[in-house]
């Protein structure tokens, strides 16, 4: 019994590895679609970010993705990092990916910010690699 509650947790903790990696990349790529391909589909997702982006609403999908395409557009990521500290609990199926992200400005200003990505697994997904998905974003300014 105990080396399948192994497996499971190898499984899971895998997966996570798979999403923290794809935002990450998502963010230091400034590549929307693979951030888009974490967002649920079927429910909105809530985003808020402080300046110099001051954004914040719930969206779908599709326009947290139009929306992280300006953004990309907008600002050049020059850092993205997970913040470490315990690993993500998951008692009730959903976890916290905190991270670092520093970028620049179109006038060369940088702004850094910690980026909250709230990831809830779904329980119905389309195949094995999405069964987690952001419901929502949000970060605050460090200075």
């Amino acid at each position: 019994m105990s080396q399948l509650s192994l497996c499971i947790l190898s499984l899971v903790l895998s997966l996570i590895s798979s999403v923290t990696k794809n935002i990450e990349k998502s963010f230091l790529q400034n590549n929307p679609q693979l951030l888009y391909s974490l967002l649920t589909p079927d429910h909105p997702i809530n985003i808020s970010l402080p300046e110099p982006i001051s954004f914040s609403d719930e969206v779908s999908g599709e326009q947290a993705y139009f929306l992280f395409k300006q953004i990309f557009r907008s600002y050049a990521t020059f850092e993205f990092y997970p913040e470490i500290g315990a690993p993500p609990s998951l008692a009730r199926g959903h976890y916290i990916f905190k991270a670092s992200w520093s970028f620049t400005g179109r006038n060369r200003n940088q702004f850094r910010l910690r980026i909250y990505f709230y990831v809830r697994g779904d329980p119905s997904p389309s195949s094995s690699g999405d069964f987690w998905k952001i419901t929502e974003i949000k970060a605050e300014r460090l200075y």
